[in-house]
């Protein structure tokens, strides 16, 4: 369940011994939670399970290892601080963007300047085997000027579009959550393998759909119309979205109850912001469609 692209596979916190939540291979001679195994148990400094005999007892019984207060490991209080610092870096620069750029054209180069700029972060990013603090947030700042640029351009024609598509955002993921922790989705390898294949099959569809559009094959956008069909498949996008979520509660979870490194934390930061990214862009076009203000 590898996989280099963080828009994917959001590489999970044990890069180098498979994903934890998704049937990780044992390590040999290790202790092992049903067909998993706990992949810090032997990277660098020592994990407090492989001397803790009671973390060997909830292993051996099945049980998720209870990550223990040691200094060094990654908390929820330390997701949700790095989680801040990320989303609040694209606030900012969606603000300033707004504020200081006009709805003109070289505007707009801008913003897919950008855009490529963060996409390149990301990319550097999720090659690295250990997180970049700076490359994070650098790709939060360029992501934000993007969408500061965008959302401006959408509130010049369908005004409160962008307002609309926060509430949306913030609906759709904590919706997300909720339903994640009431244990009504289930993020199993099988799960992970459809909602990947899926994902993958409708970047490869919007690509050509990209290229069909570019050549004057396709007219008025083709599937990203503002019409029903581009409705549908910008409702499609949102459900993807959230799919992308439960991936990043999922090793969110794992990495707190494997004992992962604090640093982690902001991988954890990392995918959420991208997922959140990707619900707020879909949502501020399935506003504007709704609005019916061609």
């Amino acid at each position: 369940m590898r996989s280099s692209n963080p828009v994917f596979s959001r590489r999970g916190f044990s890069r180098d011994n498979g994903y934890a939540g998704f049937n990780a291979a044992p390590q040999a001679g290790g202790p092992a939670v049903g067909t998993q195994a706990n992949p810090y148990a032997q990277q660098g400094g020592g994990n407090p399970y492989a001397q803790n005999p009671y973390a060997q007892q909830d292993l051996q019984h099945g049980a998720p290892p209870q990550a223990p207060v040691t200094t060094g490991r990654m908390t929820m209080d330390d997701v949700v601080m790095r989680s801040g610092m990320t989303l609040g870096t694209v606030a900012v620069g969606a603000i300033l963007a707004w504020a200081v750029l006009p709805v003109t054209s070289s505007s707009f180069g801008l913003a897919i300047g950008s855009a490529l700029i963060a996409f390149v972060l990301a990319m550097v990013q999720s090659f690295k085997r250990t997180a970049s603090p700076a490359l994070i947030l650098g790709y939060a700042a360029f992501e934000g000027v993007f969408l500061g640029v965008i959302s401006e351009m959408y509130n010049s024609q369908w005004s409160g579009a962008p307002f609309q598509a926060v509430l949306g955002t913030m609906a759709v993921s904590g919706a997300t959550l909720l339903i994640y922790k009431a244990g009504w989705i289930r993020v199993t390898a099988r799960y992970a393998r459809i909602g990947m294949a899926i994902a993958i099959a409708f970047i490869l569809v919007m690509a050509v759909n990209l290229l069909l559009v570019a050549f004057g094959v396709a007219e008025d956008g083709g599937l990203r119309s503002m019409g029903p069909l581009g409705a549908i498949v910008g409702i499609l996008a949102i459900v993807l979205g959230a799919f992308f979520l439960t991936l990043d509660f999922k090793q969110i979870e794992d990495g707190i109850a494997y004992g992962a490194p604090r640093e982690e934390s902001w991988l954890a930061a990392f995918g959420l912001t991208m997922s959140i990214v990707w619900i707020y862009v879909e949502m501020l076009r399935l506003v504007a469609i709704f609005s019916g203000n061609d």
